[in-house]
């Protein structure tokens, strides 16, 4: 259909005209640059800050305590609310749609631990056997603090990798004695964490550090997962505000005396902000698409309004229609489909510059575009091209050769 002489022509007639096709050819390539470098940024930006979240469980809910701002029942203001065992059974046993739960008893922050001759200062955090998939820690080895360490108040712990390869360097850990604060804990796993920071630390059973720290019944924050939804989270916020409320003795009002952190909340509100770059992203490469468009739907209207005489002589000695079409057709397609690539590569490469230039740039992660999306979109440009191309081809295609013949 297309022989070798229609491609001889198309490229003579490009060779001649090199700053029209020039200008259209930048119009279709930059469409495609700008649409590229948008919804790159934009996954960048979102994985960057996915990230930041998923380093803990993002469904999870924290609670803390604070100090009553209210009077309440004869109650004064000002009055510090303690957390105890039977706030962590509350919640666990009483509340519905959690799903992993954990409190901590705070041992007044880094502790000096020692295997050896080996020491360093590492956060102690007690624990329950939740919180490993409430901080999203895998196990490299062993495993984490179990039920039964908790029940028995065993002085075991499980150790960040940092921590392992500070003390233990190329010996393995796992049945080893550190020594805690002056107090020997057998080591019974190593773990990872999304948190680099987070490997610094070793956790112990709760209930063994509430008796080696002498902290009795007494936790200073509860934290737990759930399974309901965003909205429905608050509503279970709101229950467990309305519980402690009632067995601390504050006004469920008072928003100080129990501090409650949603996380799930929170990230869904970011998740709704993305879809809403997105969109803009969206409307925004549109748009520079459609200018590109409009170009080549004016440059092709002007290379065929030039040709018209030429396509009057080709008629005269037995052009068919189709023929005269398909020549314009191939013109326009071989244009935009040359230079929405080359903006696709551009983009492409761009990305990938900045990707390497911002791996230090915590909330901007892996900034790449969605090949399918772009693709498609070079595919819309040639398709448009085509047509931007098709609409004046085919009235010229019908016009009368003597009518042609005549056009200056």
């Amino acid at each position: 259909m297309f022989d070798i002489d229609k491609w001889q022509e198309i490229f003579s007639t490009i060779k001649k005209n090199k700053l029209r096709t020039f200008l259209t050819g930048f119009s279709v390539a930059w469409g495609i640059f700008m649409l590229i470098i948008l919804l790159g940024s934009g996954k960048g930006l979102q994985n960057g800050v996915e990230t930041q979240f998923k380093q803990d469980a993002v469904n999870s809910i924290w609670l803390w305590p604070g100090q009553t701002s209210k009077t309440y029942k004869g109650y004064s203001l000002g009055r510090r609310i303690q957390f105890t065992n039977d706030d962590y059974d509350q919640i666990n046993n009483k509340i519905d749609g959690v799903e992993e739960i954990s409190a901590r008893f705070f041992t007044r922050g880094s502790g000096t631990i020692a295997y050896k001759n080996e020491y360093g200062a590492f956060d102690i955090i007690s624990c329950h056997p939740g919180y490993q998939k409430i901080e999203n820690a895998s196990m490299k080895e062993g495993r984490f603090v179990n039920d039964i360490d908790i029940f028995k108040y065993r002085k075991v712990t499980t150790i960040g990798l940092k921590v392992a390869e500070a003390l233990f360097k190329e010996e393995d850990p796992i049945g080893k004695y550190l020594n805690v604060n002056g107090i020997p804990f057998m080591v019974v796993g190593v773990f990872t964490d999304p948190n680099e920071r987070d490997m610094t630390r070793i956790y112990i059973p709760v209930s063994t550090a509430q008796r080696i720290f002498n902290g009795g019944n007494k936790l200073h924050r509860l934290t737990f997962t759930t399974n309901k939804s965003a909205e429905a989270s608050e509503q279970l916020i709101a229950d467990v505000r309305k519980d402690f409320a009632k067995r601390h003795h504050f006004d469920p009002e008072d928003d100080q005396a129990v501090f409650i952190h949603n996380t799930l909340k929170e990230f869904k509100q970011f998740q709704n902000l993305f879809a809403g770059i997105r969109i803009f992203v969206w409307i925004v490469g549109i748009g520079t698409i459609i200018a590109g468009i409009v170009g080549v739907s004016n440059i092709m209207m002007i290379v065929v309004k030039e040709r018209t005489k030429e396509i009057g002589i080709r008629k005269a000695i037995g052009a068919s229609p189709a023929s005269i079409i398909g020549l314009v057709l191939l013109e326009s397609i071989l244009i935009t489909s040359v230079a929405g690539y080359v903006g696709l590569v551009l983009g492409v490469g761009l990305l990938e510059v900045l990707s390497s230039a911002m791996e230090s740039v915590p909330f901007i992660k892996d900034p790449q575009a969605d090949f399918s999306v772009a693709i498609k979109a070079t595919l819309l440009l040639i398709f448009s091209g085509a047509i931007a191309g098709f609409v004046p081809a085919n009235r010229a295609a019908r016009i009368k050769p003597i009518v042609a013949l005549r056009d200056e």
